[in-house]
């Protein structure tokens, strides 16, 4: 009797064990189903766009930055305007500000031509210097200006750029403009509008071939232009330089006493004040230092060139536009003689 107690102890101890482990087991094979059905988090948004870097807006004093000239002309819309050499100079009356009243007259006369005899109404000046031939005084005006950390316009010939080239090069290495002034230095107003384009363009190109370098800027030689000659530059993409300041220091042989040279530039002090001086002379080569330090005494700043350009507002007069004009007519020209556009 004893022994078939034990056995049914024994019998049901094996019964509760199964049944737990059977338990375990189908909670596992659950928890693991779950595991395995949970889903997987995928993100479906796309990057977000890097954000183009926000374009600084020019302040004045920097450095402006000038368009590449898109050399062209509408010869016949230049045609319609008057030829004749428009006589000017800065004279000796001048406003509250020493400003030559003439050169703001003549500003508001032809600014629209996108040129400049005077600057902006600012305590800034700037230097520009022409260079139809080489008097050995260029490299110490360059060491002074680069000692005084101020840059400077050359105007430049083709005669100069050929025959004094490492001082070319050496303007555009040390961050000065290089100015066209013409390949040949004829008067604007005695040559066609033609003539004139081809003046600029000869050396626009023979500079960017040799010295890598792209001219935004003109000036006139001997300063003489017409209204014609003024569209003609404007529709090549340029900006015209005039100057409110000039004196007589072109004749190397009669160079003037540099204390009153100093006197002279010092005295036309002026906001906007662009100055022509000679780079042949010997006397701006002695005072330029000491007109920079008085300039800046008197609370100027010699400035880097930076007057804005002003859109061309003549009708039909976009180098652009007529670039494709040109382009268009030679086509059709073309067509009707049956020849091909080399």
């Amino acid at each position: 009797m004893k022994n078939r107690w034990i056995s049914i102890l024994l019998a049901l101890v094996l019964t509760v064990g199964l049944t737990a482990c059977t338990t375990d087991r189908g909670e596992e094979r659950s928890s693991s189903s779950e595991t395995e059905q949970e889903p997987v988090s995928v993100s479906s948004s796309e990057p977000e766009p890097e954000s183009e870097p926000e374009e600084q807006e020019w302040e004045s004093g920097d450095p402006y930055p000038y368009a590449e000239p898109a050399m062209g002309s509408n010869f016949p819309v230049v045609a319609q305007l008057s030829g004749e050499a428009v006589t000017w100079g800065p004279a000796t009356n001048m406003d509250e500000e020493n400003r030559p009243i003439a050169c703001l007259q003549l500003q508001e006369q032809y600014g629209d031509y996108n040129v400049n005899f005077i600057g902006p109404d600012e305590k800034r000046i700037y230097l520009t210097f022409d260079e139809g031939y080489e008097n050995g005084n260029t490299a110490d005006i360059l060491d002074i200006l680069k000692e005084k950390n101020v840059k400077a316009v050359f105007f430049v010939t083709g005669h100069y750029c050929k025959t004094n080239p490492e001082l070319v090069q050496r303007m555009i290495d040390e961050g000065h403009i290089v100015g066209n002034h013409s390949m040949n230095h004829p008067n604007f107003t005695t040559i066609t509008p033609e003539e004139m384009y081809e003046e600029v363009k000869e050396l626009h190109d023979y500079v960017q071939e040799n010295f890598d370098y792209t001219m935004f800027l003109f000036r006139y030689p001997e300063g003489v232009f017409s209204e014609q000659s003024l569209a003609v530059l404007q529709d090549a993409g340029y900006q015209t330089s005039f100057w409110s300041y000039a004196y007589n220091d072109w004749d190397q042989n009669n160079q003037p006493d540099p204390d009153t040279a100093y006197q002279k530039v010092t005295g036309a002090l002026h906001p906007g004040a662009i100055y022509l001086l000679h780079a042949v002379s010997e006397t701006n080569s002695e005072i330029l230092g000491d007109f920079i330090d008085e300039a800046r005494s008197q609370g100027y700043e010699v400035s880097v060139y930076n007057i804005p350009p002003v859109e061309n507002p003549r009708e039909g007069a976009s180098a652009s536009s007529q670039t494709e004009s040109q382009s268009e007519s030679q086509t059709e020209s073309q067509s009707e003689s049956g020849t091909e556009a080399e």
